[in-house]
């Protein structure tokens, strides 16, 4: 199936995930005019009211770009804000909403009344095809690796399962930082690479500079999956957690029960503002540098990357 043609334009086939505190209008907007789909979390914006300023500007800044941007909603029944963020979305007519935590038939259809695609993310089959059933134009596959709420399959188990039904756009998450990376993702059978920790270590970032240092410093092997902080799992970097006084090592089950966005968001917010969020693919990451370096550096790697391809598989 043939994508959409508001992804016609695309630099790279990327799109910039969510992140809560982190995705601000700056990132955002770095992002489309990089090329790339940027996105934020609707709850990132607090109060409720300050989602259709962040909207106006972020439309006036892309407005010549031809290059979409997404939000987030959370459609976990505890987001007391969920209507109130869902029309606000209507009003700018935002042409890609990005579901989590739920998917809701209601939800979608509002955002095709009026031309939107919804992208929900997924961490296996099972949910894959209930969100599809709901009326999802697209799948985001969470795979192991991912930073922040995190699948626990193998990004080709989870891709294989799902192409074996769905033809239409999928994005894959999980430890992708680097053009090679994006390029297999594409090998894998997905459209695009969902890349969330390299845009943690840019200035446009809403990040703690010791945040995005420890981005920069740290590997694979300090990420920690834990269901601690939020009552789903996730990887976190393990400085943060050491820092909070905890043992990365030994730490509790959380508990489902207590993820809450009744609060507008301010409970799942202050998990992430000391504990930090990371995927495993952060060792990639050599240094803070600007959203534009960082996509004209992702697409070098890529042109290499298919070239390097190309060669060994004796084409010219």
């Amino acid at each position: 199936m043939a994508l959409p043609s508001i992804f016609d334009n695309l630099r790279l086939p990327v799109i910039g995930s969510p992140m809560f505190i982190v995705s601000s209008p700056e990132l955002v907007i770095a992002q489309v005019r990089s090329g790339i789909v940027g996105s934020f979390p609707a709850l990132n914006a607090r109060p409720a009211s300050q989602l259709d300023e962040w909207l106006h500007r972020i439309n006036e800044e892309t407005a010549d770009c031809g290059v979409p941007f997404a939000v987030n909603l959370i459609v976990h029944r505890s987001n007391t804000r969920l209507d109130e963020d869902l029309a606000t979305c209507a009003k700018w007519k935002v042409p890609l909403i990005i579901t989590s935590l739920g998917a809701r038939e209601d939800v979608n259809a509002a955002v095709h009344n009026w031309g939107g695609l919804v992208f929900h993310d997924v961490i296996d089959d099972r949910f894959a095809r209930k969100a599809v059933e709901k009326g999802a134009n697209g799948l985001i596959a969470v795979a192991a690796g991912a930073g922040g709420h995190a699948g626990a399959q193998s990004p080709f188990a989870l891709v294989q399962e799902i192409r074996e039904w769905f033809d239409g756009p999928l994005a894959l998450s999980g430890a992708i930082a680097n053009g090679r990376s994006i390029l297999s993702a594409q090998a894998l059978g997905a459209d695009f690479a969902y890349i969330g920790s390299p845009w943690i270590a840019t200035p446009e970032a809403n990040a703690a500079d010791g945040y995005k240092q420890a981005i920069v410093d740290s590997h694979a092997a300090d990420i920690v999956n834990s269901s601690l902080f939020t009552g789903v799992h996730g990887n976190y970097l393990r400085p943060s957690i050491e820092a909070a006084g905890m043992d990365p090592d030994n730490l509790p089950e959380g508990d489902k029960s207590q993820m809450d966005f009744g609060s507008g968001g301010a409970m799942e917010a202050k998990a992430w503002k000391d504990i930090w969020g990371a995927g495993q693919g952060i060792g990639a990451i050599k240094a803070i540098e600007p959203v534009a370096e960082r996509v004209a550096r992702l697409q070098e790697q890529y042109e290499a990357a298919k070239a390097d391809l190309r060669a060994r598989m004796g084409e010219a």
